[in-house]
Parts: C-alpha cells; structure tokens; sequence
C-alpha cells in the first residue's frame, strides 16, 4: 500500500503524460524525516538528464525544525535514482523536441522507501486544455440531468 506524500496536479492539466517511470530519490537525513511529515511541494518542479544521471529540480522539501545545522536548502537539486537503461530511454525521449520530465507525485512504497513518479511528457497547447475543460464540464452536465433524474425530476423537488 502506497502512501501518497505529495501530488502535482499541473502535471496532468499542463502536460499530456505519455509514460511513467518509478525512481529512487537520493535524500540527506533530516529531508526524509520532512518527507514523512509529508512538507514538500512539487509544483514547478521538473528533471533533467545530465551527464547520465537524473536530477530533480525545485521539488521543496521543507528543512525539519528539530535538525537545526543539519538541515540543507529545501530546494536543492536531488539525484533521482534509476537503472542505467532507463536513463538511456529517457535521455533519448527527452532529447526529442517538445519532451520533458515532469514529476507526477512523490509516496513511500510498501516497504517505506521514498519514490519519485516521473512522467515523460508533452506541453499541451492552450485549445488543447480548452477543449478538455470543455469536455470536463458537458461530463458534469450530463451527470447533474441523471441525478435530477433519478431523484424524480422537477416535481419532486417541490414537494
């Protein structure tokens, strides 16, 4: 059973997510004890290939008040930890015009390791998310006509 730690929903409105990747994040000590306290934010945050690895940018992970000098800056860039295949794959889809890494959301596993789901993604033009906001809200019309439906139409809902 996975628990969720943190959530980027921009991901999925600005960015259509192509494929997904689980992968290891390298954390100093008091960041996983911040971790588990679940404060950290990964909006605007995004990876990167370099010189075959994987880093993490601007994934906040706020200092934990009791490491005191311990602590290091919340948004450093992390090492995210993947197989050497996988970094090639993900080098050779990043490098393809309009590609990014973006991560999707940041849990612990089963066995209580923190995890990092990268998403290799695609910017979705502005009539692309029009239109999906447009599909979003017929989807919710149609549901509120059934419920109102179901309830018995106008009439009940005078009585």
């Amino acid at each position: 059973m996975e628990r969720v730690i943190a959530k980027n929903p921009k991901a999925f409105r600005d960015y259509e997510i192509l494929e997904k990747v689980e992968c290891g994040v390298e954390l100093r000590g008091p960041e996983i004890k911040s971790l588990r306290e679940a404060k950290t934010a990964l909006q605007d945050s995004f990876a990167r290939v370099e010189n075959g690895e994987v880093f993490l940018y601007n994934m906040h992970i706020s200092p934990y008040q009791f490491a005191s000098i311990f602590n290091v800056e919340p948004k450093r860039k992390r090492k995210l930890l993947l197989r050497k295949k996988q970094i090639q794959h993900l080098w050779g889809k990043t490098n393809q015009r309009g590609f990014t890494l973006v991560p999707l959301s940041c849990y612990f596993n089963e066995r209580g390791i923190a995890k990092i789901e990268l998403g290799v993604a695609r910017g979705k033009r502005f009539y692309e998310r029009r239109e999906e906001i447009k599909k979003k809200e017929a989807e919710f019309q149609i549901r509120k006509a059934l419920r109102t439906k179901k309830k018995g139409g106008e009439r009940s809902r005078l009585r």
